[in-house]
């Protein structure tokens, strides 16, 4: 006769319950400032994938009488040939906002894997690939991003591929210092001593111990990468007109400072409020990740 197995009240909780207990338990004890962040995060998210949908007119064609201020039809006015000002700053911090994750990820991937390879090696491939290193951190970035952009042409894409070879160097110095540190630490000798292959001590033991790391700066650098983006499309080194991009629309208007000044105040602001936002949710997401 078979024995009926003990009721477990677990076994009731939908999968999707346990998953939104985990992340609450993940996240208690966040802080008031903390929760603001990470919505504005979210918000932000949100913004970025909806934006052309969202977006009251196409952000490239006319849609009013040029230079109207900001009123109930055009909420932030129109800027010189009569373009909706609101749809091309949302599509604008848009823009800006994926630019930024496309070259954090860039330098999280190359920069990353360039301190893997050399503080798990070490010897003769870890001092090259340093001193490589040591030289394109010697440069200065925006300069050298400049210099870039202005030898292959500009555009949006050129303006990310520019910003991203000056990227990654501070990556590969962050990851090889705790691949180095995680090598040296009691649990890896540990490992060692068991006969673990230094595969699965790669694998297993040193990569993992480096994800926090790597989110961290990822996380602090969104901001920074927002303002040199913004800066470089600023000085004429973005998408051609009449793209939509924060910095070429803040540029453009410069000139109507005094007589229309929401055509360029506007634009600067969203850059300002991405900045301060990717800034602060870096903030609460480091705070999070060191109190576990």
């Amino acid at each position: 006769m078979a024995v009926a197995e003990p009721f477990v009240a677990g076994d009731l909780v939908p999968t999707y319950s346990r998953a939104s207990l985990a992340v609450r338990q993940y996240f208690r004890g966040t802080s008031a400032a903390s929760w603001l962040a990470f919505s504005g995060l979210g918000l932000m998210f949100v913004v970025a994938l909806l934006a052309r949908s969202i977006a009251p007119f196409d952000p490239l064609v006319p849609a009013g009488t040029p230079m109207s201020p900001p009123s109930g039809a055009h909420w932030l006015g129109t800027d010189t040939v009569g373009r909706d000002l609101l749809s091309r700053v949302l599509v604008g911090m848009s823009t800006s906002w994926w630019g930024a994750l496309a070259v954090v990820a860039s330098g999280v991937v190359f920069g990353g894997t360039i301190g893997i390879v050399a503080g798990a090696v070490g010897g003769f491939v870890d001092n090259l690939l340093m001193r490589i290193t040591d030289i394109f951190l010697a440069l200065p970035a925006p300069i050298m991003a400049v210099a870039v952009v202005a030898a292959i042409g500009p555009s949006y894409v050129h303006t990310l591929i520019g910003v991203s070879i000056v990227w990654w160097p501070l990556y590969t110095r962050l990851i090889r210092a705790e691949v180095r540190k995680l090598r040296s630490s009691p649990h890896m000798d540990a490992a060692r001593i068991a006969g673990t292959s230094r595969r699965r001590q790669l694998t297993r033991h040193v990569l993992p111990g480096t994800v926090p790391v790597a989110i961290i700066t990822a996380s602090l650098d969104v901001s920074a990468l927002v303002l040199m983006l913004s800066g470089l499309s600023f000085l004429g080194l973005g998408a051609p007109q009449p793209a939509p991009e924060l910095g070429a629309m803040a540029a453009q208007g410069l000139t109507n400072l005094f007589t229309s000044w929401w055509i360029p105040i506007f634009p600067a602001a969203a850059v300002a409020l991405i900045a301060i936002v990717a800034n602060f949710a870096g903030d609460a997401l480091r705070d999070r990740i060191q109190d576990r």
